[in-house]
């Protein structure tokens, strides 16, 4: 099993991320031996090695030693993995993406050359068929590498977009998680059992799974609890649960009590989702404005005169005919969807 290595934005010698290494190490770097502990587990309780897939194993046999050999140290892939819940080392990760990756451009060649032939047999101008062949020869598997590779700049792959997907789920339910905590701690219950607590609680979602990993660190690890939620801090792809748990260390740290910061907490978020919720309402509200505007009067507006404008010239009839074809057929659904996937696409962040 693999045992993250503890580091937080707290200590002096120490940075954040360092939080992602896993068992290699760098040039220049020995194992130093730490003393034996005991660990007490629950009853029947016992470690669970993660498991490659069939397919993982796979890609990491056929390109494993590919991988291995051309591999420099990615920090932020490891950290993206981390925060994304893909329980993969870099190595392995890397070897999964480039079978995948040859996969989709092999797949893309033959389909580009069916393609090929097909155009050849329509006896289609030769401008067509190269343009054929070279769509279907490269954008699938341009798009498989941006996926798991990502881009040099903006977009860092699959393990950066579930990580941010990951923290948005974790902000939805920080604020019901907050008033669990906080009700927890009017109980005066213990840190670590509270942590314990929330992650048992599955109607938590993400925030009950990062409060799995700080029960992980301390029950089977043998981490301190300050120590465990100090590397949730760094690992978390939500900057509202890293602020909160930094918060908790330095409250610890400094002698305050918890009680209060976790009441204050609770009702700051509170706070901010009334103000998002009321953000969003104004936002719908703007939309929907916008939409009687774009969708409903200017098309038809604009069908009532390009109709009459038809109908009174006598030279430009057709050309008026096609594009009152291209507004029907094509503008007007084309703005509903876009309207249709806009309000969706909020309604999934809420």
């Amino acid at each position: 099993m693999r045992r993250l290595a503890s580091g937080t934005a707290f200590g002096k010698l120490e940075t954040r991320r360092t939080l992602a290494k896993t068992k290699r190490f760098r040039p220049g770097e020995e194992a130093v031996p730490k003393p034996h502990h005991m660990v007490l587990l629950p009853k029947g309780a016992k470690p669970v090695s993660v498991a490659l897939s069939p397919w993982q194993e796979f890609a990491w046999r056929t390109f494993g030693g590919f991988v291995q050999a051309h591999y420099k140290e990615d920090q932020d892939l490891e950290d993206n993995l981390l925060k994304a819940h893909i329980k993969l080392r870099p190595e392995e990760y890397l070897a999964n993406a480039w079978l995948n990756t040859t996969i989709a451009a092999v797949g893309s060649v033959a389909a580009a050359v069916f393609v090929f032939l097909f155009l050849l047999v329509l006896k289609a101008s030769i401008l067509w068929i190269l343009t054929g062949f070279a769509v279907v020869a490269i954008v699938p598997g341009l798009f498989a590498y941006i996926g798991y590779f990502g881009l040099p700049a903006g977009y860092h792959g699959k393990p950066a977009s579930l990580a941010k997907k990951r923290g948005k789920r974790v902000d939805q339910r920080i604020t019901g998680a907050m008033s669990f905590i906080s009700a927890m701690a009017s109980a005066d219950v213990p840190v670590d059992v509270i942590f314990k607590e929330l992650s048992k609680q599955p109607v938590y979602g993400e925030v009950a799974k990062e409060a799995e990993w700080i029960t992980r660190d301390t029950e089977l690890l043998g981490v301190d609890i300050l120590t465990a939620i100090r590397d949730a801090a760094g690992r978390s792809p939500s900057s509202k649960f890293q602020d909160f748990l930094q918060g908790v260390v330095t409250t610890s740290t400094s002698g305050g009590q918890l009680k209060p910061y976790f009441l204050m907490k609770a009702e700051q978020f509170e706070k901010e989702d009334r103000l998002e919720m009321r953000r969003r309402m104004e936002t719908l509200g703007m939309l929907a404005e916008s939409f009687v505007t774009v969708v409903v009067a200017f098309p038809l507006f604009l069908v009532v005169i390009m109709a009459i404008m038809a109908l009174i010239s006598k030279t430009q009839s057709g050309f008026v005919l096609q594009l009152l074809y291209v507004v029907v057929g094509l503008m007007i659904p084309i703005s509903q969807f876009g309207f249709i996937f806009v309000i969706w696409n909020m309604e999934q962040e809420a």
